[in-house]
């Protein structure tokens, strides 16, 4: 069964202490000490000076900042994605999780203020309401070089290589899937 974001995070924070002798409370302490007011720089000092991994470090981060899925529902998050303007997105983001939820029942769902990480054993793309009519995936898919509708990611988001620009749920078709799946397969 595909894990919900709280259940990932839930496994995230069990696992931390067994994989870094220290509790969550205890880096939030660490993190705090550290004199760091942005989350990007005590990412950097928790996996610098503390040796922790990204997602361990993105997770203190965001609890020591009290932001992100850390401190909201992800429902929350999602709803307040598609609230508003971009309301018309969210058929799209629906046939997106449909499609996503196909590949495989290690697919995580991890929604952040902006965007929803899409993971396995690491991320391997996200998904994104960018204006009020257009959504991006972003896909990590290294060494396969943009041709079409398949962009390099540019400025869009440094943790995927590619975007595909989505006006419709007719828009989440087999080619995307292709190229979800050869993503969600390097992932694991």
């Amino acid at each position: 069964m595909t894990k919900s974001p709280a259940d990932a995070e839930a496994t995230m924070i069990a696992n931390l202490k067994e994989n870094t002798g220290k509790s969550l409370e205890q880096w939030v302490k660490i993190a705090a000490a550290g004199g760091k007011s942005k989350h990007g720089e005590i990412v950097s000092l928790l996996k610098e000076k503390h040796g922790l991994t990204h997602g361990y470090a993105n997770l203190v981060a965001h609890r020591t900042l009290k932001s992100g899925a850390s401190d909201s529902a992800p429902d929350d998050l999602v709803a307040a994605q598609y609230g508003g303007a971009k309301a018309g997105l969210r058929p799209i983001y629906d046939a997106l999780v449909k499609a996503l939820g196909g590949l495989g029942k290690d697919v995580e769902f991890s929604p952040k203020k902006a965007y929803v990480s899409i993971r396995r054993a690491k991320q391997f793309a996200i998904i994104q309401p960018s204006t009020a009519s257009r959504m991006d995936v972003g896909i990590q898919l290294k060494g396969v070089a943009p041709k079409g509708r398949l962009e390099a990611s540019g400025s869009f988001n440094a943790m995927v290589s590619h975007r595909v620009k989505l006006e419709s749920p007719r828009d989440v078709d087999a080619q995307l899937a292709g190229w979800l799946r050869q993503a969600y397969e390097s992932a694991g």
